[in-house]
């Protein structure tokens, strides 16, 4: 662990734990600031040679960067650190008080009562779904064609999700509409998260109007579903049935509010890091052919000439491999921030009440300490006899402890029907036009990736 010269990392009787040493490289004024906003990725990757633990001046604000994946645990399991910060801060906006963005005894309720949608048994029966629009996808390609396949994972995402946890009738125009309204929110989201010191987001600038627009859509869609299910009293044992009717210890059920919320959280965690994650994990299969070649020899046989199904992904070993191995070296989720709830220490450093905590995934996931060739696509480090040199903390794609990730294996089971089945048919080839580099916002896309499908000459086209 590295500290401040001279400084003791433990507080005696008379004497309170020290500050945390500065990073390097900040500037007069600016502090960091200049740093995180001409390269993020590669300030926050840095950040591991100033210490486990150090402060950065963001001009007038002072935050607290974690770096050593331990010490990430600890402070995720902390009773003294809440969701909180500029990120889940700007969030809010969106999700409201969701199970995504609550803290304590209402984060609790929330998650009981969400938590029976994604019993192993319900994942089983929203499978056909995932199967139904993976299929429609593949199905939609043809020899030779251009595909924007951002787009076209993030639409059938947001397909599965509005169809397993919502049941949404209409669901081609709807999704549409899901579609565009969560793609400006999110460019906006980030764009109001940089700019929260001052009144620029405010301003009458078209893309503020945009932003409120495609939100107010958004919000007003959900509560359109939620109205027509109210109106229709069916129960067709979705999520949505099952937060209308939950009631918890004391009888009470989810006031209009919650409901909303909860949806509107569910519906964009299962979208936008679904379509991420997966966007990437083709991005980096036609740069590694030999892997592709892999995973297309383990679906044939594994499927044969059937569709792949829920009951195909016990056996799909690689594919799983490959698809972390993506969120490995490819996070959607690159920055995430909690708020110090009151005077408390983290890794024997003073940490002050009301402090903003950052970190990154993406430089933990990157760290060289904690993964060998730390820059290679290698799917087989997480093969049984490799994956136990990963230090348990080192990757933690749906977080740890009571924030985990309720839909982790609802997520898993998607990427790995739509991987799977698209490989069956295609080969994704990366065309000139295109530049993988990510564009930062809230999680990470390639900035324009172009894929010509080419027909898989071991499967059926």
């Amino acid at each position: 662990m590295s500290v401040e010269p001279g400084l003791s990392t433990t507080a005696g009787p008379d004497r309170e734990p020290p500050p945390p040493p500065y990073a390097r490289g900040g500037a007069p004024l600016l502090g960091h600031a200049w740093n995180l906003a001409r390269d993020p990725l590669a300030f926050v990757a840095a950040l591991r040679d100033s210490g486990d633990l150090v402060r950065i001046k963001l001009g007038p604000r002072t935050a607290y960067a974690v770096c050593d994946p331990d010490l990430v645990a600890t402070l995720l399991k902390s009773p003294d650190f809440a969701v909180g910060g500029a990120l889940w801060d700007t969030m809010e906006i969106l999700l409201g008080k969701g199970v995504a963005t609550s803290n304590g005894a209402l984060h609790r309720r929330q998650r009981r009562m969400i938590q029976p949608a994604f019993r192993p048994d319900r994942i089983a029966e929203y499978a056909t779904v995932m199967e139904e629009e993976a299929q429609a996808m593949a199905g939609r390609w043809g020899a030779g064609d251009t595909v924007d396949i951002a787009d076209e994972v993030f639409r059938t995402a947001v397909r599965i999700v509005a169809r397993s946890l919502l049941q949404v009738d209409s669901i081609d125009e709807r999704a549409d509409r899901l579609s565009s309204s969560l793609h400006e929110v999110f460019g906006g989201l980030y764009r109001r998260m940089i700019l929260s010191i001052g009144p620029f987001y405010k301003l009458p600038l078209p893309a503020n109007r945009r932003f409120e627009r495609a939100l107010a859509d958004l919000h007003r869609l959900v509560d359109e579903i939620i109205a027509e299910r109210r109106a229709s009293g069916a129960d067709p044992g979705d999520l949505l049935s099952a937060l209308l009717a939950a009631k918890d210890e004391n009888g009470e059920t989810l006031n209009e509010q919650e409901v909303h919320d909860q949806a509107v959280s569910l519906l964009v965690a299962g979208a936008e890091n679904v379509a991420s994650s997966l966007t990437w994990t083709f991005q980096l299969l036609s740069e590694h052919p030999e892997e592709e070649n892999r995973l297309c020899a383990e679906v044939a046989a594994v499927a044969g000439d059937g569709p792949v199904t829920f009951g195909s992904l016990p056996k799909l070993t690689h594919a799983r491999n490959v698809i972390t191995e993506a969120m490995r070296i490819r996070p959607g989720v690159w920055i995430l921030t909690r708020r110090a709830m009151a005077d408390t220490e983290l890794g024997g450093y003073r940490i002050p009440a009301g402090a903003d905590i950052v970190y990154s995934p993406y430089a933990m996931q990157r760290d060289p300490r904690a993964f060998a060739r730390h820059l290679d696509f290698d799917p087989d480090r997480w093969l049984p006899e490799r994956a136990g040199d990963v230090g348990q903390s080192a990757m933690m794609p749906f977080s740890v402890g009571n924030r985990k990730c309720p839909g982790d294996h609802f997520s898993l089971a998607e990427m790995a029907i739509i991987l799977a089945t698209v490989v069956r048919r295609w080969r994704l080839r990366v065309l000139p036009e295109s530049d993988a580099a990510p564009r930062i916002g809230i999680t990470l896309q390639p900035k324009r990736l172009r894929l010509r499908a080419e027909p898989q000459v071991t499967g059926p086209v």
